[in-house]
């Protein structure tokens, strides 16, 4: 088989579908499945052995769609999805939706989320739902949602809790109280840089029985980005994209995603621990113009990846 070691595409976002049809790499199949550990020095909580990530999709089973959606993958499994955007309906494509699937091994496809970026918002602020039809923040289907920062260069993914200041003074209970799962950091590139952006992802950490630590902030100083910032990591897992290579033969850069994704695009990515590159965490890539492939591990859930992949949708000027 082929495997795409797919480039960068070094165009602008407007660009991006003329240059990523002329710019592709093809090399030999090399996938490795060694077993691999991801667990952060940072924490004395964490427990992360995270097994081999050679193991298909097809041992995932979605018995309930909102328990699956926010369960972390099972440990060595590979889940394997696909995500569509459909720009058709009102605003010219302004507000596409995004659907994701998981791709079972008999080949049919099980709808997992739905996302579409809220309209009259100050900020890129995206509701997902695990209904495909019903995208409104008052459905029973509402799930979570993404929300970036003014410059579109940092990004939060909430439940759907309570957001603790809509209620201030409220003594409200620490299970209605929104978590955030992920935070998405895209540095800039101020000086017009036109390589890969480069991206840091923060999660809740795993405890001993590898069930996610509820992260809770009753304010924003308790919030991922302000402790990531403040290297205030206890209990949390700091993830970086995987430096692509630069290939002299295509003269671009270049990674491996083992056949999974076959067009060039500055948002093709891979997520890793410092500790471990050669565990794929989550990879993302274009295979068409509106088709992505989405891949997880654990110890990421269906919620955290597909909101992980909208903030790279998001147009972010200073990243490109």
């Amino acid at each position: 088989g082929l495997s795409g070691s797919m480039n960068y595409d070094e165009a602008s976002e407007e660009d991006d579908d003329e240059a990523e049809e002329r710019s592709r790499s093809l090399s030999p199949n090399t996938e490795s499945t060694r077993p691999a550990s991801a667990s952060s020095t940072k924490s004395t909580t964490e427990c992360l052995p995270l097994g081999s990530p050679s193991a298909e999709g097809s041992s995932v089973e979605v018995d309930n769609l909102e328990e699956f959606v926010l369960r972390p993958a099972p440990r060595g499994v590979t889940v394997k999805c696909r995500i569509s955007r459909d720009k058709k309906g009102m605003d010219r494509g302004l507000y596409p939706t995004y659907y994701m699937h998981l791709e079972r091994e008999d080949g049919k496809k099980v709808f997992l989320l739905a996302g579409r970026k809220r309209k009259k918002s100050k900020t890129s602020n995206y509701l997902i739902s695990v209904d495909a039809t019903d995208l409104s923040r008052e459905a029973e289907s509402f799930i979570g949602k993404l929300r970036s920062n003014l410059m579109g260069t940092k990004f939060t993914v909430y439940d759907n809790g309570t957001n603790p200041s809509k209620t201030p003074g409220a003594l409200l209970e620490e299970t209605n109280t929104r978590q955030e799962l992920a935070a998405v950091c895209y540095e800039t590139n101020v000086l017009g840089f036109k390589g890969p952006r480069k991206m840091t992802v923060i999660i809740p950490g795993m405890n001993m029985n590898f069930e996610r630590v509820p992260v809770r902030p009753a304010c924003e100083q308790e919030s991922l980005l302000s402790k990531w910032q403040n290297h205030s990591l206890e209990n949390l897992i700091e993830l970086h994209n995987k430096a692509p290579v630069w290939n002299d033969d295509t003269q671009s850069y270049v990674l491996n995603f083992h056949g999974r994704v076959t067009q060039a695009s500055v948002k093709n990515f891979q997520i890793v621990h410092d500790n471990d590159p050669d565990y794929i965490v989550m990879q993302f890539g274009r295979v068409a113009e509106d088709i992505f492939t989405l891949d997880f591990n654990y110890p990421m859930c269906a919620l955290q990846a597909f909101a992980i992949g909208l903030s790279s949708f998001d147009s972010k000027l200073a990243c490109e």
